[in-house]
């Protein structure tokens, strides 16, 4: 396996002369001649794992993807700042026969892109479905749907996992009945100054707030706890810009975005517009759900994928408000776009199309944001999450 993929390798780099699942900088960043690409997936079907490839952002080549670790439902996964380690999610509602999912974390072959185990802990409830690792790469943060709980595991010095410094469960339940009977964790985010997490949970209708320190790994209720969302919206991914005063709420029932102002001295969210996710005239169906949302690293662009309707919107950012305004509409190119990645140019999206096993290379042009294909499309089985990383040759 190590010689193909190194034969792979050699051939990508020869046809070219940090990052994570989405970016928020203001500024480009320099981006070296090679990334590799990690895709977290569910492993029901075709896949057995994490996958890796390698993208050329001169030529936007993305190599055929490789088996990087077998591993149960990688859904999501979140790099170290130091790109030395690489952490996934094990999305199941029981491990090693206990109740709950678990969270591994792995060694990157820095010229590979293979991954090597270090070692598994649980997750602090079931079905875990999104994790971070804070800014200064000590505690690692995950969000179990099911259980509605959030759990910090803190980070050794060799990247492997030590027990929990804590874990909190959310209760409570909001308007739909049949999908927000309980609290439903769905996304962690850590601002800028690190001492304020988010949780978003689907099914409170509810971003709740933490104070946050890093060095004890411990979480403790913000004033105020939460922010709200419109009933039944049901929350899931947020994103915030560059400056920290304006975040951006991915609801996944209501297939809309919900736009904040951040106080970032107190850590409260004032609510502003809800807007549609889809194309103007276009009515979400029941089983449609909004999935992704990221900014470009220049923060004039905002994408919103939505499954069903197997799209990605796009949004121009007012700079001074931070009101996003439609702009257009793309197929995704394929079916179920849960996940898209950006690279850390801002020149390329790669959208994970879970249901049709494939994902699809984008170029975004640098002055209006509009995605073209770039004709790639490739296997993978029922991917989820895309996380750039810088290769070395």
């Amino acid at each position: 396996m190590c010689i193909r993929l190194l034969r792979r390798l050699a051939v990508a780099a020869a046809l070219a002369t940090a990052a994570g699942c989405v970016s928020t900088s203001m500024a480009p960043t320099p981006v070296p001649n090679n990334l590799l690409v990690y895709f977290g997936t569910y492993t029901s079907g075709q896949s057995q794992g994490i996958y890796v490839s390698r993208f050329s952002p001169a030529t936007g080549m993305l190599d055929a993807p490789v088996l990087a670790a077998s591993t149960e439902n990688p859904s999501f996964l979140a790099l170290h700042p130091n790109g030395r380690f690489l952490y996934a999610v094990n999305e199941t509602h029981d491990a090693a026969g206990k109740s709950g999912g678990s969270v591994t974390s792995f060694a990157i072959d820095a010229k590979t892109g293979l991954l090597t185990k270090l070692n598994t802990q649980p997750s602090g409830g079931a079905d875990p479905a999104h994790l971070v690792v804070d800014r200064t790469g000590q505690n690692v943060l995950v969000a179990n749907y099911t259980s509605g709980t959030v759990e910090v595991l803190p980070i050794a010095a060799d990247g492997s996992l030590k027990a929990p410094s804590a874990v909190i469960q959310h209760t409570g339940s909001s308007v739909n009945p049949r999908r927000q009977s309980s609290a439903h964790a769905h996304a962690v985010t850590v601002d800028a100054t690190n001492r304020f997490v988010y949780v978003d949970d689907l099914g409170l209708d509810k971003v709740m707030i933490y104070r946050f320190d890093a060095a004890t790994g411990k979480l403790t209720p913000n004033d105020p706890p939460f922010a709200t969302a419109p009933a039944g919206a049901g929350p899931r991914h947020m994103v915030f810009d560059a400056s920290g005063t304006h975040a951006y709420l991915i609801n996944e029932m209501g297939c809309t975005i919900t736009s904040f102002t951040c106080n970032t001295t107190t850590g409260a969210l004032t609510a502003g517009d809800t807007i549609s996710a889809l194309p103007p005239g276009v009515d979400p169906q029941p089983s449609w759900g909004a999935a992704e949302i990221a900014l470009l690293p220049s923060g004039r662009v905002l994408y919103a994928s939505t499954r069903g309707h197997d799209s990605i919107t796009h949004f121009a950012v007012d700079a001074s408000s931070g009101s996003l305004s439609y702009v257009e509409n793309q197929p995704s190119g394929g079916k179920t776009p849960r996940g898209f990645g950006i690279d850390p140019s801002g020149t390329y999206l790669i959208a994970a199309n879970q249901d049709s096993n494939s994902v699809t290379v984008f170029r975004i042009d640098p002055d209006t944001g509009h995605l073209t294909s770039t004709g790639q499309t490739l296997q993978v089985g029922a991917p989820v999450c895309v996380v750039f990383l810088a290769a070395h040759r």
